[in-house]
């Protein structure tokens, strides 16, 4: 019969950087074991047994010579091949258990049927089958920390029969039971081997040693004795061992004795997942390793839901970062935005391409230039100018009856309401044609109607008069207040020009100034540039002087543009602090988990099911986070709109924020994940 395992010359050393000498552990180890034999390693403490187990359980690699399976050089197999190897063909079990302390006993033995690719409803189905027949169907739901030694030891039987364990690899089995529960364990062992399972058994026990058919002696890292064991003669059962086995009779995934005694050496129970599991098919699909990708996420989702459960302070902590990231960005985003809303409501109140012209004194100097009507007609010419309007003000004094008030009076076309962006609230504003007429009309400011008409309750069509000279009420301005700290517009009163200057400023015969709209905001600095060169023309020299309302509004705006920016930064700042603290939390728990790793890469994880497992978990807690932050940020906001601070929400910076958080805490989980998946099996296991 071909052997199952054979090892030709196999060393392995540790240690050896630098000066320092390197530990043997194993030294030109050659042995062969057939499939279904009983076999003990013995030796000392030290002498290389478990390193031997390593190897033989693919936990290791050799440092020199080969290893095969089944006639395959394993020796050189990257990573995932071997996790692949550990799956189908070896069951550990181990002196510590090694069980997943936040699983359950039913969990724990069906987790390497999950990275076997099985579904959650089959696998917990085979797994209870097997806790039942070991006796342990009343505590399926138990954590480890729930179990006596005796039924850990149990459930980590089950788990290496999970998968059909053709090939049993048990550690010092019973070293850390009593005797009762080391009797009634390698009852299990012996009535395995009759099904046809083959057992390596690792121990320094004469008496657990003797209960296997072929004894392998170890010493120094060297194989000194190979002989048979007193198990070939099988032996009487062991104390209680007829109690265990009526419980734990036929296995699950184990034909009965008569069927195995029939068997072929390869059709022995668990010698193929097809025939131990019944269904070739599906176990020829798992046995590629094509998991379905639904039934691990879903139980890497689990697991971390779990872990966050169990440290709920911790994660509560890491959260925070997060949560306080993210509404950050929320809150400060939406004040910035609405910062930017007053100056688009600004521009839109005063006109978003308005300018200024005026006569002024040229920069070589001489006598103050004057914007005539005529230069004013032949800006109106330029393409890119839509409106221009000649404007006459001055301070005068308004008389109602026993009412007198100082106010402004502006004298300008009737363009006033289209230009500004100004309703008139009551009545008209005046028009061309009493313009053209000199017609004494005017329209007070809201301000100035309740000041100057305080007992009349229409005022249009009542006489005021303007130092000396009467006016008709034809309207009253809505309310606009004042900007920037000027004269408030609601004090004015608003007369026809050609009327202002032939009554009212009698000495005044070209306009002050005058305002002109672009023909789009867009359009404002070319219109300005324009506007420059025609004046210049016209008078020689820069005696004038342009003031562009809507840059000034547009730089502001850019301020606030800035400011939300900074604003931004400053909370991306806090959302990335919260990114470095998954990372750290998360760099801790690999620390901390550094065991559970180890167990499930003996069960048959491969390095992206590791990174899976530790990327799912970041991936949850930046979700929590960031639901959280919205939550939070969505909560401040509301409370500063409820305290009349302006803000808009934007939905693109909610989801950016949310986004954002995710995509942190996942590139912050990454190394980590990483780091987990590239960790030793056999340091791992150790704890180190």
């Amino acid at each position: 019969m071909s052997a199952l395992i054979r090892l030709e010359g196999v060393g392995r050393s540790y240690g050896g950087a630098g000066d320092a000498p390197a530990a043997r552990a194993l030294s030109d180890v050659s042995l062969s074991i057939r499939e279904g034999e009983y076999v003990a390693i013995v030796g000392a403490s030290g002498s290389g047994k478990s390193t031997l187990m390593h190897i033989l359980g693919c936990l290791d690699r050799p440092g020199s010579g080969t290893y095969r399976f089944e006639g395959r050089d394993v020796s050189a197999l990257p990573a995932d091949e071997r996790a692949r190897l550990r799956r189908e063909a070896f069951g550990f079990v181990f002196q510590g258990y090694h069980l997943i302390p936040t699983d359950s006993a039913l969990e724990n033995a069906a987790l390497p049927a999950l990275y076997a690719g099985e579904d959650r409803a089959s696998r917990e189905e085979r797994a209870a089958g097997l806790l039942e027949r070991l006796g342990m169907g009343g505590r399926l739901l138990h954590r480890p920390a729930q179990l006596s030694g005796g039924q850990q030891q149990r459930v980590s039987i089950a788990r290496a029969l999970a998968n059909g364990g053709r090939v049993i690899l048990a550690d010092e089995p019973t070293g850390a039971l009593d005797t009762q529960s080391g009797a009634e364990v390698m009852a299990l062992f012996d009535e395995l081997s009759a099904r046809g399972h083959t057992i390596i058994l690792i121990t320094h026990d004469p008496q657990v040693a003797a209960r296997a058919r072929r004894v392998i002696e170890i010493r120094d890292g060297r194989v000194v004795g190979d002989r048979p064991g007193a198990g070939a003669a099988a032996p009487p059962a062991a104390p209680g061992a007829a109690r265990m086995a009526a419980s734990a009779s036929a296995p699950a995934c184990v034909p009965s004795s008569a069927s195995a005694a029939e068997a072929g050496p390869s059709d022995r129970a668990g010698t193929r997942l097809s025939d131990a599991r019944g269904r070739g098919g599906e176990s020829e699909r798992l046995r590629a390793g094509h998991a379905p990708a639904a039934s691990a996420l879903a139980e890497a989702w689990r697991a971390a839901w779990r872990s966050m459960a169990l440290n709920r302070v911790r994660t509560a902590l890491t959260l925070l970062g997060i949560v306080a990231g993210v509404a950050s960005v929320i809150v400060m985003l939406a004040i910035g935005r609405g910062a930017k809303e007053q100056v688009v409501r600004q521009m839109g109140a005063l006109g978003a391409a308005i300018l200024y012209v005026s006569g002024g004194v040229a920069p070589e100097g001489g006598v103050e230039g004057v914007v005539t009507l005529d230069d004013l007609a032949a800006v109106a010419g330029l393409p890119e100018i839509a409106r221009v309007m000649p404007v006459i003000g001055n301070p005068a004094m308004l008389r109602h009856g026993a009412y007198l008030r100082p106010s402004y009076v502006v004298a300008s076309t009737a363009d006033l309401p289209a230009i500004h962006r100004w309703p008139v609230a009551r009545g008209r504003f005046h028009i061309a044609a009493e313009n053209r007429e000199l017609a004494p009309v005017v329209v007070l400011g809201s301000r100035l109607r309740e000041r100057l008409l305080p007992d009349v309750d229409d005022p249009i069509g009542q006489l005021v008069l303007i130092d000396a000279t009467p006016f008709e009420v034809i309207g009253v301005m809505s309310a606009k207040g004042a900007e920037s700290g000027s004269e408030n517009y609601d004090d004015q009163a608003f007369i026809p020009f050609d009327t202002g200057r032939a009554r009212v400023f009698t000495a005044i015969a070209e306009p002050e100034y005058a305002v002109v709209e672009a023909r789009s905001p867009q359009d404002a600095v070319a219109a300005e540039a324009a506007m420059r060169d025609l004046l210049r023309a016209r008078h020689g020299r820069e005696s004038f002087s342009i003031g562009n309302a809507a840059a000034k509004l547009q730089a502001a705006a850019e301020s606030r543009n800035a400011m939300t920016l900074m604003l931004g930064l400053i909370a991306a700042v806090s959302l990335l602090v919260g990114g470095i603290g998954v990372m750290n939390v998360m760099l801790m728990t690999v620390r901390e988990r550094t065991r559970e790793i180890g167990i499930r890469m003996a069960v048959g994880a491969r390095q992206r099911d590791i990174r899976r497992q530790f990327l799912t978990e970041a991936a949850l807690v930046s979700l929590c986070g960031g639901a959280a932050g919205v939550a939070l940020g969505l909560g401040i906001g509301l409370a500063l709109l409820a305290a009349g601070v302006e803000l808009v929400f934007s939905l693109t910076a909610i989801l950016g924020a949310f986004g954002c958080a995710v995509a942190t805490g996942l590139a912050s989980g990454l190394m980590p994940a990483r780091a987990a998946a590239r960790l030793d099996p056999v340091a791992a296991l150790s704890g180190g």
